[in-house]
């Protein structure tokens, strides 16, 4: 039954107004913006979508920088009953051409550079109104929204109505959209904070990007929900970043953010002593990044595990052990199970009221998706231990199989990490006359490092049984990564298989 209170927006309202006047984001020059005064925008941008004809259920398509508005444009699409539906600021116009088909947006809003190519694409043809948006109050959106009313009555919807229409990657064909509910956001939020001990008194450091279920439905819904704080920053920097620390007690990011901040020597305990938690996602984190992490500033990062049809589903815990390498314990709620039986690796299969509604006009890509009990087949390859912590060792579609016999890029790629002069490694299988796949190592060495070929492969050889050592090795300056810090595989196996 449609009600208010089945509403997101509703449950960060009941948090927000309690004390208005609180500071919701430090922006990067230190300017502080109110609670009040993001929600106060949200009904304005809100009215000013309305004034534009969009209605509940409507898709609203934006591909704008990462702003301190785009908060407010977000709580807007939830109050109205919108489909909040982002895209990558660094796509183009031929890229977006797919999404803004398949979505079918009512309202376009993009960034004032793209504003006349968009309108000559899908302003005219389809009479799609197409507003901008850019940093200091500039863009159309803004300035329609400034005669518009701050009083928004929130829109009644029921538990499973859409909120958000997110895009895989589409590393294996055309991207799919994924439906997530505001039922799927706010349990998912809900239990996030409980997990890890979030509360008003937080101040999160966010450098993510927005248009990803981490930096908006992980981080910004967790804030919102407990009425922290943010130091809300456009883009990682980790100078800023490091000159950040001593304000916040949380911070969230993906591995490559941790690397970089070990990487410039200036991080100790005493600098992260009023931090509280760490946390890293949308990418495996090294056991050596978590090691030296530790050593550098006495914090065990907290790896967690999710995906963007299941939101956030494992994580190690805040009180108990930290287990490097692995990706933590189920989180409460959800029911986790793995094709094989325990120490033996198989797909990770998840159900819970985290698990989205399905792909965007494409119901039997959704049937595919599960089981005849209602599992989400992920398509990642875990293993869970006798402690019931999750290890992933890596997707269905990287699994290299030679000579008939299965061999995981994960457990490969820990061994070749833990050696001394490697920067970071990762494993394809290359097509071969003998094997069917040949195991091959792609390897960044540290600066200055001579190690060669033959020593990785005497080396891995010590640690792994004979058909998982790579048959060849290859070394590049750099491993090619998505806005979410994962190696492209896609793109290596590109350059490498002829």
């Amino acid at each position: 039954m449609p009600e208010i209170k089945n509403n997101l927006y509703n449950a960060f309202d009941n948090v927000l107004s309690k004390d208005l006047n609180k500071t919701l984001l430090v922006l990067q020059n230190g300017l502080k913006v109110s609670r009040e005064s993001v929600i106060m925008q949200s009904a304005r941008i809100a009215n000013a979508l309305k004034s534009l004809n969009a209605k509940p259920g409507d898709r609203i398509s934006i591909q704008t920088e990462k702003i301190t508005d785009s908060i407010a444009l977000y709580l807007a699409c939830l109050r109205g009953g919108f489909v909040y539906h982002p895209l990558n600021p660094a796509y183009t116009s031929s890229e977006v051409s797919y999404f803004f088909d398949d979505a079918d947006p009512a309202i376009i809003i993009c960034d004032p550079k793209n504003e006349e190519i968009y309108k000559t694409l899908f302003g005219v043809p389809k009479k799609i109104p197409i507003l901008t948006l850019s940093n200091q109050n500039k863009g159309s959106l803004i300035s329609r929204s400034k005669s518009q009313s701050t009083e928004y009555r929130t829109h009644a919807c029921a538990t499973d109505t859409l909120a958000a229409l997110v895009y895989s990657s589409g590393t294996t064909g055309k991207p799919k959209g994924i439906m997530l509910s505001h039922n799927n956001l706010v349990s998912n939020t809900e239990t996030l904070i409980k997990t890890w001990k979030l509360s008003e008194t937080d101040c999160l450091i966010h450098t993510l990007p927005i248009f990803h279920v981490h930096g908006l439905f992980v981080a910004i819904n967790s804030c919102l929900l407990t009425g922290g704080s943010m130091i809300f920053l456009p883009y990682f920097d980790p100078k800023t970043v490091i000159d950040c620390i001593p304000r916040a007690t949380l911070m969230m990011g993906v591995p490559t953010y941790y690397t970089r901040l070990l990487k410039t020597g200036q991080l100790n305990r005493s600098k992260c002593k009023n931090m509280r938690l760490f946390i890293s996602g949308s990418a495996p984190l090294s056991i050596n990044t978590f090691n030296d992490f530790k050593q550098a500033t006495n914090h065990e990062i907290v790896e967690r595990y999710g995906m963007t049809e299941t939101l956030m589903n494992t994580s190690n815990p805040v009180d108990g052990r930290r287990k490097s390498g692995s990706v933590g314990l189920p989180l409460e709620g959800m029911s986790i199970r793995i094709s094989n039986p325990i120490n033996e690796v198989g797909e990770l299969e998840i159900k819970g009221p985290n698990l989205c509604t399905g792909y965007w006009q494409k119901e039997e890509d959704t049937k595919r998706s599960l089981t005849v009990d209602g599992f989400f087949k992920t398509g990642d390859q875990a293993r869970e231990d006798t402690d019931g912590y999750i290890t992933i060792v890596g997707r269905k579609t990287d699994l290299v199989i030679t000579g008939g016999l299965n061999v995981y890029p994960v457990e490969v790629e820990k061994v070749i990490n833990d050696i001394k002069d490697v920067l970071e490694c990762t494993i394809i299988g290359v097509p071969d006359d003998d094997f069917g796949e040949a195991v091959t190592a792609i390897v960044v060495r540290k600066d200055g490092s001579q190690l060669n070929e033959n020593k990785i492969i005497e080396l891995t050889k010590k640690k792994l049984a004979s058909y998982k050592v790579p048959k060849a090795v290859f070394f590049v300056s750099q491993l090619p990564r998505n806005t979410m810090g994962k190696i492209q595989k896609n793109i290596i196996k590109q350059q490498f298989i002829k």
